[in-house]
């Protein structure tokens, strides 16, 4: 317990430290949202990385869907590594970090606003972002509530309390850049846990080849095996797992929502330089190949714990899994300094998830609805103090929240990804690169992704649901997200097109680059 509790203070007390550091740092609307657009690469590459994965990967992702499909849920992290970190950067950071710079938008609200010259899809994104941005803070807390049960003696709720005040201190003293300070340290964190815990847990089991073994001898679950295999042997060793077609709908949310969240998004519009997006693509996928894959290979082993007290319960005569403790039954085995490293790494992944998640609500509710009602120009002081009351408003919401938590992380976050980025990948997107998209369009976007998502909890509620997971519905929304929002651009009123041409003249400005970066004739 002393080992534990020593490792948490000097977690703390570096935290708060870099928050401290960076008060000079976030003097006005722009550093504080944005850090002055001057942040460097690897600290650019590392607040992506830990703003993607938190605890609702590591406890609750990694334990459904290892327990579901096995050594096969690995795809999600490499998913999650080559669409969600890399096609991200290469598709999206350049050119994100031009427009929005020549744009003056500091958030995603505020890009459909002035991309699309609207008032009211900016004022209704921000209202779409602050709602479903709380329940993926829910599930953050979640996670770190199953942990916590394991590793300590004490209430949950003064995990949370304490977990809270600490994001709320160096966020509201520090910004954007403390936040990313804060993400490149606790990114290092989670790259040497992660690796340390794997290690020790496949020991437990004899060795990797070992586990393998055990594993390839489970008998095939009807519950989550497609037809097509059900007569299969060692499908949960398997390349595919016993459910490629559901696997792969994982994939699909997991990978390319990352596109369309606000928080992750946000990361490209303070990238510094050209440098910056070259070495933070090749970073941040990395990461991504190490957190999310090992994750998702550790939750792979699972069933090797289902005899475990507390993963498999009767409710009412009916057997059912508790997901979300098979990661934290598994863990309970390793000795207590890796115990102690993990509950730093999952606190670490949770309050770099949470410090974004905060910040992006707070800059989106100051800037994009707050400051185009009150219609009167706002001093930059007034704004910058506003965003601080709504990062601790914020959080405050989200500890209330905490103390009556969902039953299951992996719902509560597809319900989120899925409204989030069903409603704005397709119109972001398109955004940069097609002068053809109209603001119909977008409206259109916004209505079915969050229309479909809410219909589909409401019915599920009800036991009809429209698509049975909420990780299938929040890929179906983003997939058509992408065929609508072209389709109703043909058809609908384009944007003047001298605007246009303004707003895109950005990527044809003329620069000169030494000969070593152009091979010239």
């Amino acid at each position: 317990m002393f080992i534990k509790i020593l490792m948490l203070v000097i977690f703390f007390v570096v935290t708060i430290g870099i928050g401290i550091y960076s008060r000079n740092k976030a003097k006005n609307v722009n550093d504080y949202v944005l850090g002055g657009r001057s942040v460097g690469p690897w600290i650019s590459a590392f607040a992506f990385g830990t703003s993607y994965f938190s605890s609702v990967v590591f406890i609750g992702y990694a334990g459904q869907f290892g327990w579901k499909y096995g050594l096969s849920s690995t795809w999600i992290g490499i998913g999650n590594a080559f669409i969600g970190s890399l096609l991200a950067w290469l598709v999206l950071g350049r050119r994100t970090r031009l427009m929005t710079q020549h744009l003056n938008a500091r958030t995603m609200p505020e890009f459909f606003g002035k991309r699309f010259e609207s008032q009211s899809l900016r004022i209704a994104g921000s209202i779409i972002a602050f709602v479903f941005l709380v329940p993926y803070t829910a599930g953050v807390y979640n996670g770190l509530s199953r942990l916590f049960g394991m590793a300590f003696n004490v209430d949950y709720r003064y995990c949370v309390i304490v977990m809270a005040i600490l994001t709320a201190a160096y966020v509201v003293i520090g910004g954007y850049m403390a936040t990313a300070l804060n993400d490149f340290v606790q990114g290092i964190i989670m790259l040497i846990g992660i690796c340390a815990v794997i290690g020790s847990v496949l020991a437990g089991q004899g060795g990797f080849l070992s586990a393998i073994n055990k594993l390839s001898v489970i008998e095939t679950d009807p519950t989550v095996t497609t037809k097509a295999l059900a007569d299969s042997k060692g499908l949960f060793a398997s390349f595919f797992g016993p459910d490629p077609l559901n696997l792969l709908g994982v994939v699909v949310l997991t990978s390319l929502g990352t596109w369309g969240l606000p928080q992750m998004v946000h990361k490209f519009y303070a990238i510094k330089d050209e440098q910056a997006v070259k070495t933070g693509t090749v970073v941040s996928t990395f990461f991504a190949m190490v957190v999310a894959g090992g994750c998702y290979f550790l939750g792979g082993f699972g069933r090797l714990f289902g005899d475990k007290k507390g993963i498999i319960n009767e409710v009412d005569g009916i057997t059912k899994v508790a997901y979300d403790n098979i990661v934290p039954t598994m863990l309970s085995t390793l000795p207590d300094i890796l115990i102690g490293v993990v509950v730093v790494l999952v606190f670490s992944a949770s309050m770099s998830t949470l410090s974004s998640l905060v910040l992006t609500s707070s800059s989106t509710l100051t800037l994009d609805l707050i400051k185009p009602i009150v219609k009167k120009e706002l001093k930059d002081k007034v704004q910058l103090r506003l965003m601080q009351i709504f990062v601790v408003c914020f959080i405050a919401l989200s500890v209330i929240i905490a103390f009556n938590p969902p039953t299951f992380i992996a719902q509560l976050m597809g319900v989120s990804w899925g409204a989030l980025a069903g409603a704005f990948l397709a119109p972001f997107m398109y955004g940069l690169y097609s002068k053809k998209i109209t603001k119909i369009s977008v409206w259109a976007s916004y209505i079915f992704g969050v229309g479909f998502t809410i219909a589909n909890v409401i019915t599920s509620q009800n036991g009809n649901p429209i698509i049975a997971s909420p990780i299938n519905a929040g890929a179906f929304t983003m997939i058509v997200g992408l065929i609508i929002v072209p389709i109703v651009s043909i058809f609908t009123p384009k944007l003047d097109s001298k605007k246009v041409d303004n707003m895109f003249a950005c990527y044809d400005i003329m620069v000169t680059v030494p000969e070593k970066e152009n091979l010239g004739k």
